[in-house]
């Protein structure tokens, strides 16, 4: 049986693709009002797993809960209580801030006396008021995903799907994400569920962390516990590593890359 007060419940949770098994055979839960991050190499399954809590792919079989909806019995339910930001930049770049959240405002049918003012407090909490009249192609890459999430939550969605939301952002962008996804958990008490590569990204945001290998989930738990578990002095790296059957020559090369990039970050 789920726990009281989950947003997420999965048992089972497989998609095939012919003979390759993508997902395999996934049991999750995430609490109301938790930020849990997946992690894992590329082709773990994080990104189909998230495509089928979505609705963007159906199960090959297993079901899942989303906000109470079943998955694959309810799936318009399921997507008004959802938002999703995928990893590829999505806003239209010719039309405006204002005008892409209107579109939105529009798709998720919010009654017409609600939708400037939701936009325009949908924009206040994402720092975008006073560019709400600018082409979006003239905004930067932060900007741009700051806009896509506050897209993905104009119709306040019980639980928010962000799949590599700082890829390919600079320091100074990819911290603004980070404080808006904070105020997102802290002041709206979204449900988020958070696919990254980024270490740094999913110790800072995350209560939990779910490391899949190979389309099953290898490992679940806080930081502090995953790291406890392997031992004193170990870090989220080895965490990684360990989980996720990397040969010690690929752990050092993510380790190497995750300092060097802290200490660039450092060093402005």
């Amino acid at each position: 049986m789920p726990a009281i007060g989950s947003a997420v419940v999965c048992r089972g949770l497989t998609r095939r693709f012919g003979s390759i098994v993508a997902v395999d055979n996934v049991d999750l839960e995430v609490r109301s009002g938790e930020t849990l991050g997946l992690l894992g190499r590329n082709g773990a399954g994080k990104t189909t797993l998230i495509k089928m809590l979505t609705t963007l792919l159906p199960p090959s079989s297993g079901h899942a809960q989303i906000a109470g909806f079943d998955l694959v019995r309810h799936p318009a339910s399921v997507r008004r209580a959802i938002g999703y930001v995928p990893q590829a930049l999505s806003a239209d770049g010719d039309l405006t801030g204002f005008e892409n959240l209107l579109i939105f405002a529009r798709l998720y049918d919010l009654p017409a006396r609600e939708q400037r003012p939701r936009i325009a407090a949908a924009l206040a909490f994402m720092d975008l008021s006073e560019d709400a009249d600018r082409l979006v192609k003239h905004y930067s890459g932060g900007m741009i995903r700051r806009l896509e999430i506050a897209q993905s939550t104009l119709h306040r969605p019980q639980v928010l799907f962000l799949d590599e939301p700082t890829v390919g952002l600079d320091p100074l962008a990819r911290d603004a994400v980070w404080e808006q996804l904070k105020r997102l958990r802290s002041e709206l008490k979204t449900t988020i569920v958070l696919a990254t590569h980024h270490l740094e990204e999913a110790e800072l945001l995350c209560e939990r962390l779910a490391i899949l290998n190979q389309g099953h989930i290898s490992a679940i738990g806080a930081p502090p516990e995953l790291r406890a578990g392997l031992g004193a002095g170990t870090t989220l790296e080895d965490v990684f590593a360990h989980y996720t059957g990397a040969a010690h020559d690929v752990h050092d090369g993510i380790a190497a890359a995750y300092r060097q990039r802290r200490t660039a970050e450092r060093l402005g």
